[in-house]
């Protein structure tokens, strides 16, 4: 049987702007390439078609989630094809520059890539001599190329020159080729915003800007200017997926804990991660609580702004889903988890448990105190309130001395500054206030124009 359309399957991850593709092979097998260790989707796409995954192929050490690869592996019996550099120590074929791995029908080419890591791989996907896509992983994706500082900014300028080279190969292959990127918009990784998650060889050497530089220097002072921050926790989990993640027996459950047992974890050392809406958070929150609200994007703050060895108690609203909570948790390697408060916000009133707020302000009521921008460094340059005080808020732990008295934190929509307001009331920070909206809604509201810087 021939290789259709609907035989690849993405699975995008919003919140971290990553796509995993399962692969139908036509015979009751799948290949599976970039899974995350959250498998939920793609074992439901499985299940649907009736598909074990027979094959798990990882185009490079992910720095922004665990691999599945191992996982698949334990539970269907999946052959791991990984590159043969940095030595995985843990079961796996592996595999160099130019080998070929049958897939029963389809063949697998490798093509090495380095570039966005030293040992990155894409995978050449072909039905007999038709070559059909390519598998890129962090090399070529939609309009960029992903980021090479990853391994420490003083080999920045030797992997974007190897990046370079990665993608003048990639453009190489046929305009027909299907290009599937595993980094799209909303990565750390680098990636540009956009909708678009898949392109063709075609499409990217008509507009992808790096593919029209002029010459490989051009090329990397062009990547290298474009990278901006990225989250504290990408330093530790390539090392964990070269040996491998935890091998998960069960589906992971939260415990439930009473008031006195969150209580005493609190004075063990424990974190309070609250991940009830904003509103719900500025009304009233246990004192000393990290607010981060559960949405997409919750991993990547959990893991920018906490430790990921010590344990961690959730507070979480009556109709919030502490699965999702937990998964977005052990995607990034946060193993520590304590539990959840049983109850919520209405068990430690009842028990006597202190309670602080913070105000959320509309945007027309900010007027006279001075604000504090946490969003990125892209987001801020673009457009923000004038006057307004810059700290991105993966930097704002370290730099709490340097928020204005009474501030007015502000983000785009208002999850990030909460986030922020909290950190800085724990820090001894009072009178704080959140803008509630963003600076576009102050615009709206004032009349006047936001800021841009060059």
């Amino acid at each position: 049987m021939g290789f259709a359309d609907d035989h690849l399957i993405p699975l995008v991850d919003e919140g971290l702007g990553n796509s995993a593709y399962l692969v139908d092979l036509g015979d009751g097998r799948a290949l599976a390439v970039d899974a995350s260790r959250d498998l939920r989707a793609l074992r439901e796409a499985a299940d649907r078609r009736g598909l074990t995954v027979a094959f798990a192929a990882d185009t490079h050490l992910h720095a922004d989630f665990l691999t599945g690869a191992l996982q698949l592996a334990v539970d269907d019996g999946a052959t791991v094809l990984v590159s043969a550099a940095r030595r995985r120590a843990f079961p796996h074929t592996a595999l160099a520059d130019g080998d070929e791995t049958d897939l029963g029908g389809l063949t697998l080419r490798t093509l090495a890539t380095p570039g966005h890591t030293d040992e990155h791989l894409s995978f050449l996907l072909l039905d007999g001599a038709r070559e059909l896509g390519v598998f890129t992983g962090g090399s070529l994706i939609v309009g960029s190329a992903a980021r090479t500082d990853l391994l420490g900014t003083d080999r920045a300028d030797e992997l974007a020159r190897a990046q370079y080279r990665s993608l003048k190969r990639l453009a190489e292959l046929p305009d027909t080729v299907a290009v599937w990127p595993t980094h799209g918009a909303g990565s750390f990784c680098s990636a540009p915003p956009g909708a678009e998650r898949t392109t063709t060889i075609a499409a990217q050497k008509q507009a992808n800007p790096l593919l029209a530089a002029p010459d490989e220097d051009a090329f990397v002072r062009q990547l290298l200017g474009s990278l901006g921050s990225y989250p504290a926790y990408f330093d530790r989990l390539g090392e964990i997926n070269r040996r491998g993640p935890g091998v998960l027996a069960t589906a992971p459950v939260l415990a439930p804990r009473t008031v006195a047992e969150v209580r005493a974890l609190l004075g063990r050392g424990a974190q309070l991660v609250d991940v009830r809406p904003v509103a719900d958070f500025a009304a009233a929150h246990v004192p000393g609580a990290v607010s981060i609200p559960l949405r997409d994007q919750f991993a990547t703050w959990l893991g920018w702004l906490l430790p990921d060895d010590t344990p961690i108690v959730f507070l979480a609203g009556p109709e919030q889903d502490l699965t999702e909570v937990t998964w977005q948790a052990l995607k990034i390697g946060y193993e520590r988890l304590a539990g959840y408060l049983d109850g919520d916000m209405a068990a430690w009133t009842a028990d006597g448990g202190q309670q602080k707020t913070i105000e959320l302000l509309a945007a027309d009521r900010i007027a006279g105190r001075p604000v504090l921008d946490i969003r990125q460094t892209a987001e801020h340059t673009r457009g923000h309130i004038a006057g307004a005080v810059h700290i991105e808020l993966g930097d704002l732990p370290l730099r709490t001395e340097d928020v204005p008295h009474s501030a007015v934190v502000a983000c785009g929509h208002g999850e990030r500054a909460m986030t922020a307001a909290s950190l800085l009331q724990r820090a001894g920070h009072q009178d704080l206030a959140v803008l509630d909206g963003g600076p576009g809604d102050w615009s709206k509201a004032t009349g006047r124009p936001l800021e841009k810087t060059a």
